[in-house]
């Protein structure tokens, strides 16, 4: 293992933004019983201390792959295209609306049943927005748009979680 090995090299999968997540949660188990600092006691306190850099190392990478947004945040900036978010906040103006009518709807929305939709309707574009990142990334290669999609993908994330703090909110 090399610590400066991406994180699809460290786990032997394909440099892409499809993943099976079992194969993921498979590969990091058997990753982590590899480099387990008890397995290196006998050779000594040095030997556990690099053996929990790779344990650190390992888990920072199973965290981004297991995420959809981080792999595709990662695969964007491991090829160039920076996601940005802070400095880029351009939108395309159809999405712009679409967030200010999400927005408005959320303003109104007075009963766990006005919240469900909105949250279905959420849900619905993230996955959609999924979708175009893995075509962007998997198919075309294209990882400017992706890293576009991408910053899509942040605010309705960003948005769908304001949502179920309401229907908690209202839930209570």
């Amino acid at each position: 293992m090399n610590l400066q090995s991406t994180d699809f090299e460290l786990f032997g999968i394909p440099m892409q933004f499809a993943q099976d997540r079992a194969v993921l949660d498979a590969r990091w188990k058997e990753l982590q019983r590899q480099a387990h600092p008890d397995k290196f006691a006998a050779q000594g306190a040095a030997a556990q201390r690099v053996a929990m850099q790779w344990s650190v190392r390992i888990n920072e990478a199973y965290q981004r792959l297991k995420n959809p947004l981080k792999r595709a945040s990662y695969l964007c900036e491991l090829h160039g295209a920076p996601i940005s978010a802070e400095n880029n906040t351009a939108m395309p103006a159809a999405f712009l609306i679409q967030q200010m009518q999400w927005r408005e709807a959320l303003d109104d929305a007075k009963t766990l049943q006005d919240l469900d939709e909105i949250a279905l309707q959420a849900n619905v574009d993230e996955r959609k927005q999924l979708s175009k990142i893995e075509q962007s990334i998997d198919v075309k290669k294209d990882f400017s748009a992706a890293a576009q999609q991408v910053r899509s993908l942040m605010f309705i994330e960003r948005f769908a979680s304001e949502v179920d703090a309401r229907i908690d909110q209202l839930g209570q």
